[in-house]
């Protein structure tokens, strides 16, 4: 990892909901809690990659988040991690989403895991 990986560093995104994130046992076109999660995790990805080294990636190791309200399908969701600690190749954000009405639709923490590429696909 490069240096100015720490804690306080945040990135926001917003994305729009699709139907491919909808909650597909709901008759009603609302945006899923996996769906919520997965925009969280990318979010921390692009938090996380301008400060890896050639050959590392990051790997989602724990999440604990909450969805507090519905958004329905075609909203614009923004989600904002922040680096909390980071700890040898460990690193801790908190996660939030807001849906375009302003309401907060979750919130939680974020673990994950920088590993080598190459070790980790058997490489080396």
């Amino acid at each position: 990892m490069k240096d100015g990986l720490v804690a306080g560093l945040k990135h926001s995104q917003t994305y729009v909901t699709t139907l491919a994130m909808r909650a597909q046992q709901l008759i009603a076109d609302v945006f899923s809690t996996p769906s919520m999660i997965s925009l969280m995790e990318r979010t921390s990805v692009k938090l996380t990659e301008p400060y890896l080294d050639e050959n590392e990636q990051s790997v989602g190791i724990h999440v604990d988040v909450r969805h507090l309200a519905a958004t329905r399908i075609g909203q614009s969701v923004t989600v904002t991690s922040e680096i909390l600690e980071v700890k040898e190749n460990k690193i801790r954000y908190a996660v939030t989403a807001f849906n375009d009405q302003g309401v907060k639709i979750g919130e939680g923490s974020h673990r994950r895991a920088v590993i080598n590429t190459k070790k980790f696909a058997g490489g080396g």
